[in-house]
């Protein structure tokens, strides 16, 4: 149950590291997060999109179930993502989550990912996106394991 969050961007700031070392220490086996950091493209705008979306593509394997973040995605509530990861892993698969850079994705990343996951109607700073996906990954454990971390 391996996640590998893939981001567009510079290392996490400090307030953000502790953040999500707090989460992931929380996490059980077999679950698992980590973390692969790619930097900004220097272009701008659509080049900028591109070459990024780009670097997305191929950070992820060719047999990775990719969710990618993006504002245009689907909103799914706590137990529906929860399902969705417990669904894949219970399938074997390897589970890849992109966060695109200030620009966003290509409509071509779009289309490849197995789901576009919108985490509110709210635009967030990519470095709070962060701490939100860790706690969820652990808050998504907690639910598939029937823990009271969450209160429904």
């Amino acid at each position: 149950m391996d996640i590998t969050v893939v981001a567009i961007g510079k290392k996490h700031e400090s307030w953000v590291a502790d953040g999500i070392d707090r989460y992931a220490q929380r996490l059980k086996k077999p679950w698992k997060i980590s973390w692969k950091l790619l930097p900004h493209s220097s272009r701008e705008g659509e080049q900028a999109r591109a070459e990024e979306s780009e670097r997305l593509v191929a950070a992820c394997g060719a047999h990775d179930e990719v969710i990618l973040l993006d504002e245009r995605g689907t909103m799914l509530d706590s137990e529906s993502l929860s399902r969705t990861l417990q669904g894949r892993f219970d399938r074997g698969r390897h589970v890849v989550m992109l966060i695109g850079g200030a620009y966003g994705v290509t409509e071509e990343l779009r289309a490849q990912a197995n789901l576009v996951w919108s985490l509110s109607d709210l635009v967030f700073p990519h470095q709070l996106v962060r701490l939100i996906v860790t706690e969820q990954i652990y808050r998504c454990q907690e639910i598939a394991g029937g823990r009271s971390y969450h209160h429904r």
